[in-house]
């Protein structure tokens, strides 16, 4: 009677210590059940270039004959169109930094911000090709923001998001959502910088992450869910599941044991 209440009392055990509970799951947890405000820092530092991003650049005046060979349209591939005719249309920020453009050539832009280089773009067109009654405007921006996600996740891969702010939780929301066996708990952030990259960590399961400098994604971030410890056990991850798991492995052990005793 008392092994069998031990079995019975390590098997409910091991059930509990097994399953996810809803606070492994919860996004953004406060600590007190009530609303409050959250100050986010809306004023971001702002990005700087790094190779392999692909700028979008207009350039728009009072005659707009004169400014067309810096506005391609497709000519690779007229047929092309969204992300495609970005990649055909961009500029690509070259592994020495540079960006090629109609008749300016080669300018460095690696670690500059879109703004300081529509800043460049611009003086160097009102020195050297036009007049200032030409009304110059130039339009630098980022083709959308793009990273890659994976682990467990429901839909792995690289992904672009046309916009100049990305946070964590839409490019996750983007990619399918985490799963119930992702942890939330341990987010890894890889970021590119102008020495390299760094490898960063974050807990969405917090409130405090909206305050995190990773909370906003950077382009070419590379973003990891690592799986909860129960999916490797593979006990389920729910009580329902482990308790099923476990009382098929008891049973069979203890199929097995009468068995040898009535040998």
């Amino acid at each position: 009677m008392r092994s069998t209440f031990l079995l019975l009392l390590l098997l409910a055990v091991v059930c509990l210590s097994s399953c996810i509970s809803t606070k492994q799951l919860t996004y953004l947890q406060e600590d007190a059940q009530m609303d409050s405000l959250i100050t986010i820092q809306k004023k971001q530092e702002p990005y700087r270039l790094q190779v392999n991003d692909l700028l979008s650049i207009r350039v728009k005046a009072l005659d707009p004959e004169l400014v067309d060979i810096f506005n391609p349209v497709g000519e690779t591939n007229a047929n092309a169109t969204g992300e495609q005719r970005l990649y055909y249309d961009g500029f690509v920020v070259d592994p020495h930094g540079n960006i090629r453009v109609p008749i300016l050539g080669e300018i460095n832009v690696l670690g500059h911000t879109v703004e300081e280089v529509r800043k460049d773009i611009e003086a160097r067109l009102l020195r050297d090709y036009f007049k200032a009654e030409a009304n110059v405007f130039v339009t630098v921006k980022l083709s959308g923001i793009r990273y890659t996600i994976a682990g467990e996740i429901n839909g792995s891969g690289s992904n672009i998001i046309y916009r100049d702010e990305v946070t964590i939780m839409e490019a996750i929301a983007n990619s399918g959502g985490v799963p119930i066996t992702g942890d939330l708990t341990d987010v890894i952030v890889i970021r590119q910088y102008p020495a390299g990259q760094k490898v960063h960590h974050i807990d969405l399961t917090n409130i405090n992450a909206m305050h995190s400098p990773y909370y906003q994604i950077k382009p070419n971030d590379l973003i990891l869910i690592n799986p909860l410890p129960q999916k490797a056990i593979g006990t389920g991850t729910t009580g329902l599941q482990s308790f099923t798991t476990i009382l098929s492995v008891v049973t069979a052990l203890t199929t097995v044991i009468l068995l040898f005793i009535r040998l």
